[in-house]
């Protein structure tokens, strides 16, 4: 398809996700069922991309957000649930699905069914955690979605790089799977470590806002192909970038932060709805590669079903019987309760319900699924690769359909909130306050033991005065904010509070025009007010946003 095509697929995906949107529907799946309609209609072009085209250009943007999003305290205090399906389940569908393909497939050996498995094993969290964020789902189980997704790409990849090495029998660096593995994974960590901090090293030498924006959108592309390159992951390299950079939020401008907030957002909406309109876009292709192969579509699709039915089976049997080992061991050591951290070791069965509900097949799956070589090293075809195609698309979409469209349902049914997290949330609310009022007085009062050499101490007695006071009423906006997420009265007049603010802020904007438009004021003062009456209101909003979720 032509770059004209692909960009009005885009648009046109963008307009249906708005009217989705405004209709109260799951985009993805409007998205998704759309593009399968239209791949029928007449004249529409096939839309094939190359594999390592989406991989290089469409997964490590998402990958970066959402590690930039997630804090790494909060995916290493998780690390272990989030290993457990990133690393373990992955594993264990591959296996499981190689296995029960090979039975069920004529057409595929024991190794091209493992191929399978890798293709369907990686879960996609985008749906998941936009609904979760939605429902309000709880923040460890926000973080283990996340932390999943983006682990288990890595760990899929792997396996299957493995997997049609072996079946083509084309050689790799490392004989040794397990080496291989570890290798994929030390460099892939430490190229992302190494681009992450030359970046964070120019940052902090840069002074242009733009500049700095611009490497941090070019840096996820660049360590994904620089890992790729060395045969290490590009995933984890893409990963890691993302945390280094996510932690050293201090580093940029404010400008920077300011601009990252809006443009990282922008990317994900244009990607994630590029790759559902490309999802159901891709029906008649695949329905075309299975007749071509001369195998029947309806049996074809009907293992697909099956294999369907046996993946999403699979993640709460592991999710489950996890849990329950998990609960024998504790009782043994006596441990049950009460961790280090003081937090809850167990999800509830509500929350792991929810958890093994959340296995909706993305991008990498329909990715690796086109990059199946053609032919092995000895010329034969790839044994079964179009009932690959075809069963790993009918995973991706029933999974998107079938859970999907069930999960707001099952996260309203169930209770799966943290009564604890709004109390927890709240007490880091007021360290935040507390340290930062902290270090304010800090700063005044040394200002005020060494004035500066240009202000007598009177004037700068007056200076430190009015920066308490503006300090302080930043801090008390902050409260009467927060005040409206605990007591019904306290959140009638913190809605009133923002209403108000917005209501000021959009005077001033309609007043300032009006006296451009008069000739009373140049466009260039006027730029200058209204960039800083648009940061007052970026960080009103802000905090609106935080009440709402």
């Amino acid at each position: 398809m032509s770059v004209a095509g692909l960009l009005l697929v885009i648009v046109t995906g963008i307009a249906v996700a708005g009217f989705a949107k405004r209709l109260g529907f799951q985009v993805p799946l409007v998205l998704v069922t759309v593009g399968a309609a239209a791949s029928f209609v007449p004249g529409v072009p096939p839309l094939v991309l190359s594999p390592d085209l989406i991989l290089s250009v469409v997964l490590p943007p998402l990958l970066y957000s959402a590690a930039l999003d997630l804090s790494f305290t909060t995916f290493r205090r998780n690390i272990w649930p989030i290993l457990r399906l990133g690393v373990g389940m992955v594993l264990v569908t591959a296996l499981a699905v190689g296995a029960f393909a090979n039975w069920l497939v004529p057409e595929l050996t024991l190794g091209a069914a493992i191929v399978l498995g890798a293709v369907v094993a990686p879960t996609d969290a985008v749906t998941a955690v936009a609904v979760g964020r939605k429902l309000g789902l709880p923040d460890r189980m926000m973080a283990i979605l996340k932390g999943e997704s983006l682990v288990n790409d890595a760990t899929a990849l792997t396996l299957f790089t493995l997997a049609t090495a072996a079946v083509t029998g084309r050689r790799i660096a490392i004989d040794s799977p397990i080496v291989y593995f570890g290798y994929e994974i030390t460099g892939g960590v430490l190229v992302g470590l190494a681009l992450s901090l030359l970046v964070r090293l120019v940052r902090a030498r840069a002074s242009d806002p733009a500049l700095e924006t611009v490497l941090g959108v070019v840096l996820p592309f660049a360590a994904f192909l620089a890992a790729e390159e060395i045969h290490a992951s590009g995933v984890l390299a893409v990963v890691t970038a993302g945390f280094v950079l996510g932690r050293t939020v201090g580093d940029e401008s404010v400008s920077t932060r300011i601009q990252e907030r809006s443009v990282w957002p922008t990317i994900d909406l244009v990607l994630e709805t590029f790759v559902f309109a490309y999802l159901g876009l891709q029906l008649k292709t695949v329905i075309d590669a299975v007749r071509a192969d001369g195998l029947p579509v309806h049996h074809v699709f009907g293992y697909g079903l099956a294999v369907l039915a046996l993946v999403i089976v699979i993640r709460p049997v592991w999710i489950f019987v996890n849990a329950g080992l998990r609960r024998l061991a504790a009782r043994r050591v006596r441990t049950l309760k009460v961790r280090r951290t003081g937090r809850p070791d167990q999800l509830t069965w509500r929350q792991n319900l929810v958890l093994s509900w959340v296995g909706m097949r993305g991008v990498v799956t329909l990715a690796a699924a086109a990059g199946i070589p053609l032919a092995t090293q000895a010329g034969a075809p790839f044994p079964g690769r179009g009932a690959i195609q075809a069963v790993a698309f009918t995973v991706a979409v029933g999974t998107l359909l079938i859970q999907g469209s069930t999960l707001p349902t099952l996260i309203r049914l169930l209770d799966v909130a943290d009564p604890d997290e709004e109390a927890r949330f709240a007490e880091q609310r007021a360290l935040a306050r507390r340290v930062s009022r902290g270090a304010a007085e800090r700063v005044l009062a040394e200002t005020l033991r060494q004035p500066p050499a240009a202000l007598p101490r009177c004037e700068t007695a007056e200076v430190v005065e009015r920066l308490r006071r503006s300090t302080e009423a930043r801090l008390a906006a902050e409260d009467a904010d927060d005040l409206g997420e605990h007591e019904a009265r306290a959140l009638k007049l913190g809605a009133q509070f923002n209403r108000l603010r917005n209501d000021v802020l959009k005077a001033q904007r309609r007043a300032l025009i009006a006296a451009r438009d008069a000739g009373d004021l140049d466009d260039e003062v006027l730029r200058r007010v209204l960039d800083e009456l648009d940061m007052e209101e970026a960080a009103a909003e802000a905090r609106v946003q935080r009440q709402r979720w």
